[in-house]
């Protein structure tokens, strides 16, 4: 499975009616539904803010509305494109100022679809997509004495989203994919003589 790193967007236009695709990455059913709200309140001169989206390790939790287009021509177009694309938690809004010609149910399947496939091939594009790894959040304190030698080591952890502080002693806190983590908490050990502790 992919996840969407940043979010993207990306416009186009069918017969008058502007559509505009957006992707956001996103965690939980909660958080897709916040994001929907905050759309739809930032583009409430639009006809419809379409939303499909995917979350979960196995993609267990879908969901999708037209917002007031014809059933089953905005939403699930959206949604199967999602399906097809390999990723997990993401949401796709589709937002649509009508042009003045209507589209017809074919036409609006294909637009809806059309969207979501290219804001896709746009985050593709800008290498926004990457392979899920469950990740853990780590932190550990050491002393300034270890700190450069460890600081070297966590590369090789593939460790990400690194903060330190500084005070009496150095506090790091980030996240580690999680089939790394018993070997760097080992190796801390080990470099520390037991003193730190992940």
């Amino acid at each position: 499975m992919k996840i969407l790193k940043e979010p993207v967007q990306k416009e186009f236009v069918v017969k008058g009616s502007r559509f505009l695709g957006e992707l956001f990455p996103c965690q939980t059913q909660t958080e897709a539904k916040n994001l929907v709200k905050e759309q739809k309140a930032k583009y409430s001169d639009a006809t419809h803010v379409v939303h499909a989206f995917i979350i979960g390790l196995k993609a267990e939790v879908m969901g999708m509305s037209d917002d007031g287009e014809p059933a089953g021509t905005a939403g699930r177009p959206a949604l199967d494109v999602l399906k097809g694309s390999g990723c997990t938690n993401i949401l796709l809004t589709v937002t649509r100022w009508f042009g003045g010609t209507l589209l017809g149910t074919g036409g609006l399947v294909k637009a809806y679809g059309d969207s979501a496939k290219l804001v896709l091939a746009e985050a593709l594009n800008l290498n926004f997509l990457e392979e899920y790894i469950k990740k853990e959040e780590f932190s550990f304190s050491c002393d300034y004495g270890l700190f450069q030698q460890i600081k070297r080591l966590l590369p090789q952890w593939n460790v990400q989203d690194v903060h330190e502080e500084f005070g009496s002693e150095i506090i790091v806190k980030g996240k580690v994919p999680a089939e790394n983590l018993d070997v760097m908490k080992n190796a801390l050990k080990e470099l520390s003589n037991g003193k730190i502790l992940l």
